[in-house]
């Protein structure tokens, strides 16, 4: 419910993609927002007011006023109420009007009026979209504070194929999203995520590793960024790196270098998120040269890493949260809540290797998130970006409960 208490107007106009809006509505509602439809007399032609008012449990707005008794629907009033203003589908002809501060239907003038921000989603032919008029209106609306959900490419409704589609329902509620929290949620909050393997020397050339691709830390401190907090994203050498301009990057090899990364930083941050695979083992001595096969057999005697987590547990303050992981292949539950009491942890987030489609070098993931009251959130199998969204969701009601806010 990352939209909860929202109040959005979504504004349609006439475009084949209209049909999109009823999925669009859906999502909004899904996430807690309060949703205000206005379609133009055009937009009617394409998708049913009934559709819509069934979807928005709100009254289509069309016309200035209800013709059946003369209720005003009043422009200034939709202005004020709105938290955003968001088009979507806008058509070539809207956005020449919108640009042009012309006036002639509700839509309009509520754009006229909005003291909320707008965000614009254009959809038409490739030609419409590509002519130099169309691109001058775009950039002045750009150039005058609309945010533009830029037109996607594809399979287009003249049967030609190219830019001008609008974009995935899916995809905009996620420009609504990341708009919401970008300076909301967790700002002027400092947030410490340890992601990827680390790799442990045998020799200059063989280390000892794991898996890991590093995607669900990158995900998770992705969410966290996008939401507004401050991030020291802590790496071993993962495939996979956030690119937020808020968040600040060390990369780091070993279990050793990432303990001294995390212990150096830990003071400074609101919430610790570890959830870097971490080898357990190091090799006891390091070659200086690389290990030659003289025998068909060798050894190499490890020595246990510093655990991260639990030290983070003994030193952190009462007003930090500490956040784990866990991964198992039996006594799943009963192993990661031996956990959160033994390492002082806040959260742990288990993975069960015995789940298919989820841990290491998969786009997906399935986890079950445990607080200190053992207290379950199970999240079904999904793409590991919206995994971190429910983490980072489950991790902020427990730093608010932390806060006295819950």
């Amino acid at each position: 419910m990352r939209l909860r208490g929202k109040h959005i107007i979504l504004g349609i106009t006439g475009s084949i993609a209209a049909y999109k809006a009823a999925i669009l509505v859906r999502l909004l509602i899904k996430e807690g927002a309060e949703v205000k439809v206005i379609m133009t007399p055009l937009a009617k032609e394409f998708i049913t007011p009934l559709t819509l008012a069934t979807l928005s449990k709100n009254p289509i707005l069309v016309d200035f006023f209800n013709p059946e008794n003369g209720d005003w629907n009043s422009h200034v009033d939709l202005g004020l109420w709105a938290d955003l203003y968001l088009i979507a589908p806008a058509s070539a002809n809207t956005i020449a009007k919108m640009a042009n501060g012309v006036a002639d239907n509700l839509l309009l003038t509520t754009y006229l009026s909005a003291k909320c921000p707008v965000m614009v989603a254009p959809a038409m032919d490739l030609d419409m979209y590509n002519h130099p008029a169309t691109q001058k209106n775009i950039k002045t609306l750009q150039g005058i504070g609309n945010i533009i959900i830029e037109a996607a490419t594809g399979e287009l409704a003249s049967g030609l194929s190219g830019k001008g589609r609008m974009e995935e329902p899916e995809n905009i509620l996620s420009s609504v999203v990341d708009f919401f929290f970008t300076s909301s949620r967790f700002s002027n909050k400092t947030v410490l995520v340890t992601s990827g393997p680390t790799f442990e020397p045998i020799d200059p050339v063989r280390f000892i590793g794991n898996h890991s691709s590093g995607k669900m830390g990158s995900s998770i401190a992705e969410s966290f960024a996008q939401q507004g907090a401050r991030v020291i994203f802590i790496t071993g050498p993962a495939k996979f790196l956030p690119s937020n301009k808020n968040i600040e990057i060390i990369s780091v090899q070993t279990a050793e270098e990432m303990f001294c990364a995390s212990t150096n930083n830990f003071s400074s941050v609101d919430i610790a998120v570890m959830a870097a695979a971490v080898a357990d083992f190091t090799p006891m001595n390091v070659g200086n040269s690389k290990l030659k096969r003289e025998t068909d057999e060798i050894s190499i005697k490890l020595k246990p890493t510093k655990d991260i987590a639990a030290y983070l547990g003994k030193v952190k303050s009462k007003s930090q949260l500490l956040v784990g992981f866990a991964l198992e292949t039996d006594k799943e539950l009963e192993n990661a809540k031996n956990k959160i009491k033994n390492k002082n942890l806040d959260i742990i987030v288990l993975n069960s290797l015995n789940d298919k489609g989820a841990g290491f070098g998969f786009d997906t993931n399935k986890v079950t998130i445990i607080n200190k009251k053992s207290e379950i959130l199970s999240v079904e199998l999904k793409s590991k970006t919206e995994v971190a969204n429910d983490i980072v969701d489950f991790i902020a009601e427990e730093f608010d409960r932390l806060r006295g806010k819950g």
